[in-house]
């Protein structure tokens, strides 16, 4: 049985990457998926990538496909933050680092599906990439009948940076309502993993999911925010807002 860790939204947070990555060899992890937006907003896309690389898989995020591609519905500061990453993935470090790392962005898959009943997205099971799943989406019942129809048991999905459990029957079970621990059964969820270098769900601590049988915990993982913070002012491109609204979590 094997002890999977499920993170997402690193967004270039190295030193969140660095605490969760301490905290999962500690739980005895023997796997490691990443639902995707590894870069954007954060100082360290390049290291963050190469971590990323030593991971079972990792799913294409909105952020990783706009650092190839021309980003689509961004805030000024996610478009200057992801501009200036795509610069960082091209010049920094040799040219065989740069062409490493963006042939891994190029090959990284929208969707992945394992033992033909769990589904890994970025943002839903029916825009894999894009489309947003918010926990108020629970009173839009056209909308959650939809996305559960294309789940095959259970879909785990980032993007929100919002953790928790949405069921079928039109609930959103935060971790704090369920113990952190959630039984998988017969019944269809949407699990969100949370972020781990961009929590917003007013608790700044990174999030992540770890899936052992049919078991899921989410796991929260204090870091040392104020480097990052510090990082981000360094970078007079990075909007030190993005920094700035970590020590909240929001």
């Amino acid at each position: 049985m094997t002890k999977r860790a499920i993170l997402s939204d690193i967004h270039g947070n190295l030193t969140a990457l660095n605490a969760v990555l301490a905290d999962l060899e500690h739980e005895g992890v023997e796997s490691i998926v990443c639902l995707g937006d590894v870069v954007g907003y954060g100082p360290e896309p390049c290291a963050c990538l190469d971590r990323a690389m030593e991971f079972e898989f990792s799913i294409l995020g909105n952020h990783d496909n706009s650092a190839l591609f021309d980003p689509e519905g961004f805030n000024a500061a996610a478009e200057q933050a992801i501009f200036w990453t795509r610069r960082q993935l091209e010049t920094k470090d040799s040219p065989e680092d740069s062409l490493r790392r963006l042939e891994f962005i190029s090959q990284m898959p929208r969707t992945r599906l394992l033992d033909e009943t769990l589904l890994f997205v970025h943002g839903s099971p029916r825009g894999p990439t894009n489309e947003y799943v918010f926990p108020e989406d629970t009173y839009n019942r056209r909308k959650m009948d939809k996305l559960f129809s294309l789940v095959p048991g259970a879909c785990f999905q980032g993007h929100t940076h919002v953790p928790g459990v949405f069921t079928a029957d039109l609930q959103f079970l935060r971790p704090a309502d369920i113990g952190d621990r959630y039984e998988i059964s017969d019944q269809k969820i949407m699990v969100n993993v949370g972020s781990v270098g961009q929590p917003r769900d007013n608790d700044p601590r990174s999030c992540y999911v770890i899936l052992e049988g049919n078991e899921l915990r989410f796991r929260r993982v204090e870091y040392d925010i104020e480097s990052t913070v510090a990082a981000i002012e360094a970078i007079p491109e990075l909007d030190n807002f993005l920094g700035y609204r970590l020590r909240e979590g929001h």
